[in-house]
């Protein structure tokens, strides 16, 4: 078989079965679309999956970390700490609410904040942390929270990718301050668009709710209020419909992912992109759950940039890959605030050479075999 006959292999599809597609056309028919018992229903799967803790659903992952810094009471003047290696959303949140990003370089290994760093970072102005877990890689979780009580400072998790991931074998959602997942099309468990915020107790789930949809509350038939500033953020009955199946199916899921991974760990086992230095990802199978898998090419070692590399990847062997994610300080809107190159090493270093591999889990062994095989080709051909 050539490579022109082989198809395309992208780097990321969600796994939608026949029974919940057959949901959403029942949702479809019911003539209640939009908010309403589905997302009730998702909800309360989603808190018995949290241990019991609150949930409320929102119509992205971008929402939630909004809505989860306003219920922390971030505001004008407040300062969060953040890392710059992540989509751009974690620090717009930040300034949409009023606050500044403080921003704080990533472990080299784990990719994610430097907790090494984090306390040099905190002022009398900081509120809040978002810790980011980035390829679905929980943080230090323990160390985390010790300096937050320390600080008395609010801890928004970015859970975005880390939905059945865990830590000291607690699922992510069930312990800490307030946690933001994202059900986006490319996400563990999706729900085409959507996100979910885990809470403290009902006050604060009573103010997510409120600022879901334009901080009103009814009462009896005809009565109705509105006392803070919400916004339009809620989920619609047929997302809903999508994420409750997708829920009964996350241990699968996630089982599938981990077995996809310690594939591509074997593939690149003394292959040609090994011996040129290509980066692994951390290989903890026991608190991550594979989101991604992101390697770093060592460009110093290749005659051809990421940009060629990715080109090769799809045009001669029809593999998708992504980028995830370009440091946040480079980009334009946070230079302009007074970012620059070298300020974050190893985050600018790590978002110049990070190639995003198909992970998916309609994916099968064979697959991560003939991805290896590609990047061992073009490591091979390339390298120096």
């Amino acid at each position: 078989m050539t490579q022109d006959s082989l198809a395309f292999l992208p780097f990321v599809r969600p796994e939608i079965d026949e029974e919940t597609i057959a949901g959403v056309v029942d949702v479809l028919r019911s003539g209640w679309i939009t908010t309403g018992p589905q997302n009730q229903a998702f909800e309360q799967a989603l808190s018995a999956y949290c241990g019991g803790r609150p949930v409320r659903t929102f119509n992205s992952g971008t929402a939630t970390l909004e809505i989860g810094l306003r219920i922390a009471g971030v505001g004008a003047g407040d300062e969060v700490i953040t890392t710059p290696a992540s989509w751009v959303s974690t620090a717009n949140v930040i300034l949409e609410v009023g606050a500044t990003p403080v921003f704080v370089d990533i472990d080299p290994i784990t990719r994610n904040i430097d907790l090494n760093l984090l306390e040099k970072a905190i002022t009398p102005r900081t509120k809040a942390i978002i810790p980011v877990f980035l390829g679905g890689l929980p943080v230090d979780m323990d160390r985390l929270y010790e300096i937050a009580r320390a600080y008395r400072l609010r801890v928004i998790e970015d859970a975005a990718q880390a939905f059945g991931a865990t830590w000291r074998g607690e699922r992510i959602g069930k312990l800490g301050d307030i946690v933001s997942f994202s059900f986006h099309a490319n996400k563990n468990l999706t729900s085409i668009e959507g996100g979910a915020l885990v809470l403290n107790d009902e006050h604060e789930a009573e103010l997510a709710r409120k600022y879901r949809l334009q901080g009103i509350t009814r009462t009896g038939y005809d009565g109705m209020d509105c006392d803070v500033l919400g916004g339009k953020y809620n989920l619609t009955d047929v997302a809903a419909r999508v994420g409750l199946g997708q829920l009964a199916q996350i241990e699968r899921f996630t089982a599938q992912r981990k077995k996809l991974a310690r594939a591509y760990f074997a593939g690149f086992e003394g292959g040609a992109a090994a011996k040129i230095g290509m980066g692994l990802p951390p290989a903890d199978f026991e608190n991550g759950n594979w989101h991604m898998f992101q390697v770093t090419l060592p460009l110093e070692r290749l005659t051809i940039d990421r940009a060629a590399f990715m080109q090769k990847l799809h045009d001669e062997y029809r593999i998708g890959s992504g980028v995830h994610y370009p440091a946040i300080h480079l980009f334009t809107l946070y230079r302009a605030r007074g970012f620059a190159p070298g300020m974050f090493p190893q985050a600018e270093r790590f978002g110049a050479t990070t190639v995003t591999l198909p992970m998916f889990t309609l994916m099968t062994e064979r697959d991560v075999a003939r991805v290896c095989g590609a990047v061992n080709e073009i490591c091979e051909q390339f390298g120096k």
